[in-house]
């Protein structure tokens, strides 16, 4: 079953209102439901506040000094943009679009406007800003509560959606057994990192792996025995290529592929030559091995810079050269090409 993942806190309220004693007033109304309360006096401290504490909901005035509501709710609006073309940007080209990006919207942060006008022009001007509700004062307090209610709700159902959506999307993208990224991943990450760097004239680098006689490991220990191995294996991989644009995934069986953007060939052969000595340094008993009496790699390298002449495939066909002659030469050895 997935994990969800929800806060178990009490929904967060911020409440702006120039009015002391109605702040009071909406302080103890939201609090007699199990509300948290924040309070500020002007849309100015809104705009601080939500970037501060991230409320489930802003109680927001129409009238008050410095910044009124409908200024502050057009201000949080630009905010959300703001924050969708971020989290877009975050995207490669392979992944598409996601519900995790109905955080930057305004389901997830409703805005409950209070207002004595009452007018049908002061109503269409607070939702064109940006308000998903409103209520008029003198507020009828038995009306506010389950307004508000009502949008903590549909706030909630949100979360929980995005949530899900968050937890299938890393299954989707994600190997089972090592936890590292799959071949689909690979995939859509290699040709989102092959058209930016053909665009900037940047090298890439591919590491393949092996694991040597892996099949006679299994024989030998059992697959329980060799799921372990290839989830230690896996680790030492991950925690190797520390650089945050690089990428590990199972590339299949005992095969291992790391997506090096930006690297030229001889930072390549640093990272690989560090993954070789840390599964050495397991020291995971092998006695099947033709090489080692421990568990060892054998390792193929290319380094392409990208044009849009050529495709991802042949730098994956080298790096899968390389390793070839890595295993005819002996295996337990770094081989590199470069197209």
């Amino acid at each position: 079953m997935l994990g969800i993942g929800i806060s178990n806190k009490p929904p967060l309220i911020l409440v702006a209102d120039d009015d002391t004693i109605m702040r009071l007033l909406l302080r103890e109304a939201m609090e007699q439901e199990g509300y948290r309360v924040v309070e500020v006096s002007n849309g100015k401290e809104c705009l601080d506040a939500y970037t501060a504490v991230k409320p489930d909901l802003i109680l927001l005035d129409a009238v008050m000094p410095i910044m009124d509501g409908f200024t502050c709710c057009q201000e949080l609006m630009q905010i959300a943009k703001k924050n969708l073309v971020l989290a877009l940007a975050s995207l490669d080209s392979g992944s598409g679009f996601s519900n995790s990006l109905i955080s930057t919207l305004w389901d997830r942060t409703p805005i409950l406007m209070i207002t004595g006008l009452d007018d049908p022009d002061s109503v269409d001007r607070a939702f064109e800003a940006g308000a998903s509700d409103f209520v008029t004062k003198p507020i009828h307090w038995a009306v506010l509560r389950r307004r508000v209610r009502k949008l903590l709700q549909q706030g909630q159902v949100y979360k929980q959606l995005e949530a899900a959506n968050q937890a299938l999307q890393q299954l989707a993208h994600e190997d089972g057994l090592t936890g590292l990224a799959n071949r689909r991943r690979f995939d859509q990450y290699l040709n989102s990192q092959w058209l930016e760097l053909a665009q900037q004239r940047s090298p890439i680098s591919l590491i393949l792996c092996d694991i040597d006689f892996f099949k006679l490991y299994n024989d030998k220990y059992g697959h329980p025995a060799g799921d372990v191995c290839l989830q230690k294996v896996a680790n030492v991989l991950k925690d190797t290529a520390q650089k945050y644009q690089d990428l590990v995934a199972r590339y299949g069986g005992e095969e291992f592929v790391v997506i090096l953007p930006y690297t030229h060939a001889a930072g390549a052969v640093h990272v690989a030559a560090g993954m070789q000595a840390g599964v050495r340094d397991l020291e995971i008993l092998h006695s099947g091995s033709a090489v080692s009496q421990f568990v060892t790699l054998s390792l193929g390298i290319a380094t392409i810079i990208p044009n849009f002449e050529t495709s991802p495939l042949a730098l994956i066909e080298a790096a899968d050269n390389a390793l070839y002659q890595a295993k005819a030469e002996g295996r337990n050895r770094i081989i590199i090409k470069q197209i």
